[in-house]
């Protein structure tokens, strides 16, 4: 009779401890509700054996000089397309391929990505913060050009290669509002002369749940670079966005001064000032499967 009483004493004792580590471990998921924002990516990493079919496209400036009413406020151009597929191979890392139009001087890319989440933020906050490291490989397949002056003359195969790495650390600091800070480093084997080839990059982005359904998004990078100065054409990405949960898939609408949509594209190379008009609408859908 003893021996029973102990045994279950211990057995409750057992389901007390495993209970309260749980509830010391329960995880913050869904700091922002889609892989990426805008234009960059979140800390969001896809859940184990599903798959993100996504579609992007960028139109042309709305206003300035190539805007107005001429080309529609810009909806009939076509800045740059992306088609991506994404690949959850574990709970904390995906995988993924896509290819985009490209809209700087290294166009037609195929893109390769490996996205490894790190740690979770947790409800007790002994992990305050979500940390995903990004790898982005980016080739361009665009025509090889026979003038020694253009940038896709690609004397040697490996300059049509751009990489990128980057550090996401984001909180959601509450059931409406999440924030991400990010450290990026991209290097490109050909650039332009007077540029250098690698370049360190800081981001923004966070989310804020307007309705049970909409959210408002704001992106922003910064390249860390003397060569990236208004007095060399050079401006920041910024975008503003909306984004819709439709409960099958995650349609973004956004405004962007930036034209490229992949980090290789958009980081080095965006020459739209907000102020002159040169912003283009844009919008984002994509669709889980299970695989």
């Amino acid at each position: 009779m003893k021996a029973t009483l102990l045994k279950t004493a211990c057995l409750l004792i057992a389901q007390v401890i495993l209970f309260q580590g749980s509830q010391a471990q329960r995880l913050v998921y869904e700091t922002f509700r889609d892989t990426r924002v805008i234009n960059a990516h979140s800390v969001e990493v896809l859940p184990f054996r599903k798959m993100d079919v996504r579609i992007s496209h960028r139109f042309g400036d709305m206003f300035g000089p190539d805007g107005g009413w001429p080309t529609l406020y810009g909806i009939e151009s076509a800045a740059d397309i992306l088609f991506a597929f994404d690949f959850g191979v574990s709970e904390r890392t995906t995988v993924g391929i896509s290819r985009s139009k490209g809209a700087g001087p290294l166009q037609k890319l195929v893109n390769g990505t490996v996205k490894i989440n790190l740690t979770q933020q947790s409800e007790d906050g002994s992990s305050p913060f979500t940390t995903t490291i990004l790898g982005q490989l980016s080739a361009s397949t665009m025509a090889k050009s026979n003038s020694p002056e253009d940038l896709n003359y690609f004397n040697h195969f490996l300059q049509r290669f751009v990489f990128h790495t980057q550090l996401m650390v984001a909180r959601r600091f509450s059931p409406r509002f999440s924030m991400q800070l990010s450290t990026g480093y991209t290097y490109r084997n050909l650039v332009p002369t007077g540029d250098a080839n690698g370049l360190i990059s800081l981001g923004l982005v966070s989310r804020l749940q307007i309705t049970r359904r909409m959210a408002f998004l704001v992106d922003y990078t910064y390249p860390i670079s003397s060569f990236r100065t208004t007095a060399n054409g050079f401006y920041q990405p910024l975008g503003l966005g909306l984004e819709f949960d439709t409960g099958g898939h995650i349609f973004q609408i956004n405004v962007t001064n930036s034209k490229g949509i992949i980090e290789a594209d958009y980081i080095p190379y965006t020459y739209s000032n907000w102020m002159d008009g040169q912003f283009r609408l844009g919008f984002t859908i994509n669709r889980l499967f299970n695989i």
